[in-house]
């Protein structure tokens, strides 16, 4: 009941990211509402993260199961997708550089600001 429970949190941030998408209108979708509400809610205290956890971890672990059905819609496309491969295999290197760029400048400067040890 415990995985019902923490399941159910976890679908009342999605239906509201959902709720939340009709209502805004700006091109984000419903998911992203749902994260950074829960986001909101774990950082505020408003929800505990052992309401979550154990759900959450299952949710990452069968993660790759959930990669399917996009995966067979990519290959449905494929007469689409096929002429223009090569750039889009060069936006996904250069965006995923980018990111991971972007993403060690900000932890350098997090853990600057927090004092923590500079590792790098």
């Amino acid at each position: 009941m415990k995985y019902v429970t923490q399941l159910l949190y976890i679908l009342l941030f999605s239906g509201l990211g959902e709720l939340l998408e009709r209502v805004i209108p700006l091109p984000i979708p419903a998911a992203i509402y749902g994260l950074i509400l829960l986001l909101i809610a774990l950082c505020t205290g408003l929800l505990k993260e052992e309401k979550i956890a154990d759900s959450a971890d299952f949710l990452i672990a069968i993660m790759p199961v959930l990669f399917v059905a996009p995966a067979v819609k990519i290959l449905q496309y494929w007469g689409l997708i096929a002429p223009n491969l090569a750039a889009i295999c060069i936006i996904i290197a250069v965006s995923t550089i980018l990111v991971f760029i972007v993403s060690g400048l900000i932890t350098k400067w997090i853990q600057g600001r927090k004092g923590g040890k500079d590792n790098g």
